[in-house]
């Protein structure tokens, strides 16, 4: 997996989303549809591979954005990046259905480390990072581990795409 063709995603958990869990709001369908035209631009741009940290909110909506995307581009390969095992244990059970069943779309699955620690977050964040050439945030510029996870993407050289989910409110 070539540096230069791989982009991560890196992004708000749903209550810092305008429709935090509802995704059938206005500003959500909203959003997506411009996620699909991004990410299209991505791809044309030459970005081939996809590191997703498969936390709930942004990245399971770019996952399984891309994961559609692969039927028109079947060039395109997304990636887990799970930071340990069993991060999905404590969220409600159809967020942990949507979870397992996007893990199981995804070309490759990769787990960082057996067990939870308080700082597993943000070594799955700085892994993507360092795999990758462009970062696509969806990030509301307050501080936050997506922010500090944006900080390190442009001390380290990384193309920076901004997506602030504020321009969706209703």
């Amino acid at each position: 997996m070539l540096k230069e063709e791989t982009a991560c995603l890196t992004g708000h958990r749903p209550k810092s989303l305008p429709w935090g869990y509802d995704e059938n709001k206005n500003s959500c369908k909203r959003f997506k549809k411009d996620l699909y035209t991004i990410f299209s631009g991505a791809i044309e741009y030459g970005i081939k591979n996809y590191m997703i940290g498969m936390a709930e909110g942004f990245d399971m909506i770019g996952g399984e954005t891309l994961v559609d995307l692969k039927k028109k581009h079947k060039e395109i390969k997304v990636i887990a990046v799970v930071p340990c095992k069993n991060q999905e244990i404590k969220w409600k059970p159809d967020q942990q259905k949507r979870y397992k069943h996007l893990l199981k779309k995804c070309d490759d699955v990769i787990i960082l480390q057996e067990n939870y620690t308080p700082d597993c977050m943000n070594k799955r964040n700085k892994y993507m990072v360092d795999h990758s050439s462009v970062v696509i945030a969806c990030y509301n510029g307050k501080p936050s581990g997506t922010g500090n996870t944006v900080r390190f993407a442009k001390e380290n050289g990384c193309k920076v795409r901004i997506i602030n989910p504020n321009d969706y409110k209703e």
